[in-house]
């Protein structure tokens, strides 16, 4: 089973996924963002690397999607193949990051992928606002997200809300501005609950 992790940057999914994993023992699956070798020169210069960043973060996902279709395990993911194209590569491209020959390479790659790929058997999506997707990005400190402009991630949130508003998917929406699912066990268990009752029917 594959169950994926949808949001924002900053909205908490690397948190939410590690405990998930923890709490039913599933495997997960992290985003190679410490390592992906464009992603600093990215910040620096969007306009100039969008396209070899993309493109790394695809080859990268399909990577991804491939293994956990193969797995016998339940696989929770965080940020799928699907928020790659829909979400960042779209925005790049709607503020002219992306070249038109550029992003036409790029869908044409991903169309090919679309062939042995399949959603997700859940997605749960953290909707979060700017104000507390900027105070997330401030409180963990990462030196190369300080440069992230409110323009680029409204554009992302907008196109986050698009795109869940036509995902065909099962899915599950967690309002992320008002819970500490890190820090209230509480909240947790709100998530834990929606979870239970859309896979197995609980409650």
């Amino acid at each position: 089973m594959h169950i994926g992790i949808a949001g924002n940057i900053g909205s908490g999914k690397t948190t939410l996924t590690t405990l998930l994993a923890r709490h039913y023992g599933w495997t997960p699956k992290f985003e190679s963002v410490t390592y992906n070798p464009y992603l600093e020169d990215y910040y620096a210069d969007i306009k100039r690397w969008s396209f070899a960043l993309e493109m790394y973060f695809l080859q990268q996902r399909l990577h991804d999607v491939l293994e956990i279709s193969k797995s016998k395990e339940v696989v929770i993911q965080d940020r799928t193949l699907f928020e790659g194209v829909n979400i960042f590569v779209a925005n790049n491209y709607a503020q002219g990051n992306l070249s038109e020959r550029d992003y036409n390479t790029y869908m044409d790659t991903y169309n090919v992928m679309m062939s042995v790929v399949s959603l997700p058997d859940l997605l749960i999506y953290l909707k979060s606002s700017i104000p507390h997707l900027v105070a997330q990005i401030q409180k963990r400190g990462r030196d190369y997200e300080q440069s992230i402009s409110i323009e680029y991630l409204s554009g992302l949130n907008e196109r986050y809300e698009q795109w869940i508003a036509s995902y065909q998917g099962k899915l599950i929406e967690i309002d992320a501005d008002n819970l500490d699912f890190l820090n209230r066990p509480e909240d947790f268990a709100l998530i834990t609950d929606r979870i239970d009752a859309e896979l197995y029917g609980l409650f």
